[in-house]
């Protein structure tokens, strides 16, 4: 697997020449976020769809 500093390099020469420091700020937290949640889901630390349907629902205004 590539190390942070090989995905970062790859990931800004695929951005545009134009790009802002906000604008990669926002690629790596979005790539970031992205791989916590996939790595969540693979050891099964999710909550189920039906969970959080009944969160909202007994939440939910009248």
């Amino acid at each position: 697997m590539s190390t942070a500093k090989k995905q970062a390099l790859e990931m800004v020469k695929k951005l545009p020449e134009n790009v802002t420091w906000n604008d990669i700020m926002y690629e790596i937290y979005v790539q970031t976020k992205i791989e916590t949640s996939i790595q969540a889901a693979d050891e099964g630390n999710v909550v189920p769809h039906n969970a959080v349907k009944g969160r909202f629902l007994m939440n939910s205004p009248s």
